[in-house]
Order: C-alpha cells, then sequence, then structure tokens
C-alpha cells in the first residue's frame, strides 16, 4: 500500500530543508507514515482511493498526492523540529500543511466530488 497515492520525494520537500536527516532517510518509517496517512484518508472520506486508484480521473489524481504527502510532511516535521530556524517556523509549516490538508479532506469527503472523480 505504501507511496500509491504520493511519493517519499513529494512529502520530503515539503517538510522543507529543516527535516531531520536520519529519518528522511528511513524508507522504512516513511513507508509506515504513508500508510497510516492513506488509511486516515479512506476512513476519513469513507472511500478507498488506494484500492480504486485506477478509477480516479488523471486530473484529480493530484489532490491525493497533496493530501498524503501534506499528512507524511506533517509527520516528519513533528519528529524533530530541531532543524528548523526556530519552533516557531516548523510550527508554522505544519499549520499550512494542516490547513491544506483540512481543505482536500473536505473536499474528498463530498459526495459530489468523488462522483466526478470516479
Amino acid at each position: 500500500m505504501s507511496w500509491t497515492l504520493t511519493t517519499s520525494g513529494a512529502a520530503i520537500s515539503k517538510a522543507g530543508y529543516g527535516a531531520n536527516s536520519t529519518i528522511v532517510a528511513s524508507t522504512a518509517t516513511l513507508a509506515k507514515w504513508s500508510d497510516q496517512a492513506e488509511g486516515a484518508l479512506i476512513t476519513n472520506t469513507r472511500y478507498d482511493w488506494v484500492t480504486n486508484i485506477g478509477s480516479v480521473g488523471t486530473y484529480f489524481k493530484p489532490i491525493l498526492d497533496d493530501t498524503i504527502s501534506d499528512m507524511v510532511a506533517m509527520k516528519i516535521i513533528n519528529y524533530d523540529m530541531g532543524g528548523y530556524t526556530s519552533r516557531s517556523e516548523a510550527q508554522t509549516m505544519l499549520d499550512v500543511l494542516n490547513d491544506n490538508k483540512n481543505k482536500n479532506i473536505a473536499v474528498l469527503k463530498e459526495e459530489k466530488s468523488k462522483e466526478k472523480m470516479i
């Protein structure tokens, strides 16, 4: 299931230059976080995007990528905020990612959105 809806590179780039290099290199941990994020999205939207990714239209896949990469990036940042210029910088990044994730999930929950996407 890991990395069906996004890539590790997308999540790492969203975590920014201050991301802990040890966790960024830990493919097993990142894959686990990818699985958790995909499971959370499926649960929140009540639709199995992973199994049914082949049915999702090309132009709708980026919102899934954006949402999952936000979720994994948040875990990367939260793992160790020491690499950022300040805790405030890390918190602002988390807030921006969280706001975008929440906006995307709200759209993905809507039945009319699902009907267009699949």
